[in-house]
């Protein structure tokens, strides 16, 4: 009988209420512990899902020898520190994206993990989007090969909410943590470095203090090359929307939905076991700690979008 991974989860909001759902379609694994900084709304979310142990402090979890590895859904600027505390502790641990907002600490990540051994990888959704993994597949087959494409990741945050429309404790950030998705991604789609980056940003938000407007471009070594608007001020609808435009045909991948350039639906329902990308990361960490392997979306596969980031920040100070 398959060892049961028994899981502690940082970060009772939004995301790690997605992670926790999608836990529940998976076999062989458990939450027993659930972290977050408000005890009683930890609580209330931990009976929900049957979780037994709730805490404040990373470190009571981590200290829990039952605890196999951990899922980190908490603030950007807390990711990089808690990474390698898990890995510290002897956890394999699955990281929220962005691995980090400072390069170097990312680079620390990296390193640790290699050392101990342990599954280390942050959660780079899109990779696992069906969506996305119909594209790759046809890349990989060598069917269809990436010629530009234009992203837009637009929300509407003029206030400091989260994706459940309740107050955040911490400031979100469209280079760190949005446009991480885009760029690892043209990177893995292209199959080829980023050998060339542009930014431009718009005023810095008087309160907030951060750029809620900005434009990226990318090139990849190959020739590729990428287009990424990204706005906090946008009252419309919200999301990323991706439109592929190669050398066989044109994709408009609409999360989960993907169409061809005609706005013809593709169906990707058997893409994959789940049409969640969330669980489907999920999945991926937990077979890579079974399989003793290392997964997609390692903490080592995504560090280049990261210096891809922290030169683009240079550029715009």
């Amino acid at each position: 009988m398959t060892k049961t991974i028994r899981v502690a989860l940082a970060g009772a909001g939004a995301f790690g209420i997605k992670h926790l759902d999608g836990i529940q379609n998976i076999d062989g694994v458990e939450v027993v512990s659930l972290i977050s900084r408000d005890l009683d709304k930890t609580r209330e979310v931990a009976g929900k899902y049957g979780i037994q142990h709730v805490t404040t402090d990373l470190a009571e979890a981590l200290a829990l020898p039952e605890v196999d590895a951990v899922i980190l859904c908490t603030p950007t600027q807390m990711h990089a520190s808690q990474t390698l505390a898990c890995l510290k502790a002897g956890k394999h641990v699955q990281v929220e994206i962005p691995l980090c907002d400072v390069l170097a600490d990312g680079e620390e990540v990296v390193q640790v993990a290699q050392a101990s051994g342990l599954v280390a990888m942050c959660g780079h959704t899109r990779r696992f989007n069906p969506s996305h993994q119909w594209v790759h597949r046809r890349i990989a087959a060598g069917e269809f090969n990436v010629q530009q494409m234009d992203v837009q990741t637009y929300f509407f945050r003029r206030t400091n909410m989260n994706a459940l429309g309740q107050p955040r404790s911490w400031t979100d950030h469209l280079l760190w943590h949005h446009a991480a998705h885009t760029v690892d991604l043209f990177a893995h789609q292209a199959r080829s470095p980023i050998v060339q980056a542009n930014a431009l940003q718009g005023p810095i938000h008087p309160t907030l203090g951060i750029a809620m407007d900005m434009s990226i471009q990318l090139k990849a070594a190959n020739g590729a090359i990428c287009t990424l608007s990204l706005s906090f001020n946008n009252d419309g609808p919200l999301g990323t929307f991706f439109r592929y435009i190669g050398d066989t045909g044109t994709y408009i991948a609409r999360y989960d939905d993907l169409f061809t350039g005609k706005d013809e639906k593709i169906d990707v329902s058997a893409v994959d076991v789940s049409m969640n990308g969330i669980e489907l990361q999920d999945r991926e960490f937990f077979a890579a700690i079974r399989e003793g392997r290392e997964p997609n979306s390692s903490v080592a596969q995504v560090l280049p979008c990261y210096r891809v980031l922290h030169e683009l920040e240079q550029q715009l100070k």
